[in-house]
C-alpha cells in the first residue's frame, strides 16, 4: 500500500480508502458477517482509511464499523459524517445547527465505540444555517478532544473558503470519477490553494466504470441505482459507450477498468484519495491493486480525453437530491 498525507492534518491515510456505505443496504441487502470480514481484509491489506456516516443505514453502518475495528482501532483512520436527517414523512433533510452537531457527534462516538473520531465531516451543507456557525460547533468538538480533524462533503468552493476561515478544513469529500468531473475539477484549485485534501467518493462512477453493468437488469432489484439518472434508458446507452473507451485502454495497460480509473485519480495528484465502496472481498482486492498501475502524464491526458468533462449523460443525482449538493 502507498500512503498520502491528508491535507493540512497530521493524518496519513492509505492511497485507496474503503467506503462502507454499501454495507448498510444502500445498494441491495448487506450481510454483517461478510462486511466485517471485508473490513478486516482491508486492514490486512494496509487500507487504513475507513469512511462511514450516521445516515448509512441510520446508525447501522457506524455500529457495524465499530464492531469491525474493535481491538484494531490503532490501525484505522476513522471518518464519519453528520447532517443528513430523515424527516417524519420519510424524505431527507439537512441539519447544520450547532446543537445538532454536538448531539450527532456524541451519538456517533457511542455507535462506533470509540473515544475520538479522526475526521468528522458535515455530510451536506445546510443552506439555512451559516457555515460559520456549523463549523464553529465542529471546532468545539476538536477542542473537547472528541474529533481530531474536520471535513466537509459536497461543499462548493466559496463555502469551503468560509469554513476554512473559521477552522482548518483537512479534507473535502465530493463525488469524483471520470464520469463525474465537473464540480471536482472546479473545486480542486481552491483546495490546493488552501492545503485541503480531496477525498473522492464513488470513484468508479457508482460501478459503471467497472464494465460489469451492461443493462439495468445487471443491477439488483433493491438497489437504488435502478432509479439513478445515469443508469436510465438512453443515458445508460451513451454512458456505456464511454466505458468501452476505458475498457480498451485498460486492456492495453493489462489492468481492469476499475484499476485504471482509480489509478487515473491517484495520478491526478498526491492530494487526491479515492474511497471506492464495496461489500465484496474480491472487489476490495481488485481496487487495492490500482496502486500498482503506473500512469504517466501522457496516459492521464489520454484517459481524460476519452471521457471529457461533462461527457456523461444524465444528472449525477435526481433533481431533489441535486439541490442538496455543491452548496
Amino acid at each position: 500500500m502507498h500512503y498520502r498525507k491528508l491535507g493540512n492534518s497530521t493524518l496519513t491515510v492509505s492511497a485507496i480508502g474503503l467506503g462502507c456505505m454499501s454495507m448498510s443496504g444502500i445498494y441491495g441487502k448487506g450481510d454483517d458477517a461478510v462486511s466485517i470480514a471485508v473490513i478486516h481484509r482491508a486492514l490486512d491489506l494496509n487500507v487504513n482509511f475507513l469512511d462511514s456516516s450516521d445516515m448509512y443505514g441510520w446508525g447501522h453502518n457506524e455500529e457495524l464499523l465499530g464492531r469491525a475495528i474493535k481491538g484494531r482501532r490503532d490501525k484505522v483512520v476513522l471518518a464519519t459524517k453528520f447532517g443528513n436527517m430523515r424527516k417524519p414523512d420519510g424524505t431527507m433533510g439537512v441539519n447544520g445547527k450547532p446543537e445538532h452537531v454536538l448531539q450527532a457527534c456524541d451519538a456517533s462516538l457511542k455507535r462506533l465505540g470509540v473515544d475520538v473520531i479522526d475526521l468528522y465531516y458535515q455530510h451536506r451543507v445546510d443552506p439555512s444555517v451559516p457555515i460559520e456557525d456549523t463549523v464553529g460547533a465542529m471546532a468545539k468538538l476538536v477542542r473537547q478532544g472528541k474529533v481530531r480533524f474536520l471535513g466537509l462533503s459536497e461543499a462548493a468552493p466559496a463555502t469551503v473558503r468560509r469554513a476554512h476561515a473559521v477552522h482548518p478544513i483537512a479534507a473535502l469529500q465530493t463525488e469524483f470519477s471520470l464520469l463525474y468531473r465537473t464540480e471536482a475539477e472546479e473545486t480542486l484549485p481552491v483546495l490546493r490553494e488552501l492545503g485541503i485534501a480531496f477525498v473522492a467518493y464513488s470513484p468508479l462512477g457508482r460501478s459503471l466504470l467497472t464494465g460489469r453493468i451492461r443493462t439495468v437488469e445487471d443491477i439488483p432489484q433493491d438497489d437504488r441505482r435502478r432509479a439513478h439518472p445515469r443508469f436510465q434508458g438512453e443515458n445508460l446507452t451513451k454512458n456505456l459507450e464511454l466505458v468501452r473507451r476505458i475498457e480498451a485502454i485498460a486492456s492495453e495497460k493489462r489492468c481492469t477498468p476499475a484499476q485504471l480509473v482509480l489509478a487515473w485519480l491517484l495520478a491526478r495528484g498526491q492530494d487526491i484519495v479515492p474511497i471506492p465502496g464495496t461489500k465484496r472481498r474480491e472487489r476490495l482486492e481488485e481496487n487495492v491493486r490500482a496502486v500498482d498501475v503506473r500512469l504517466g502524464a501522457e496516459d492521464v491526458t489520454r484517459i481524460s480525453a476519452a471521457v471529457p468533462v461533462g461527457a456523461a449523460a444524465g444528472l449525477r443525482y435526481d433533481a431533489p437530491a441535486l439541490k442538496a449538493v455543491y452548496l
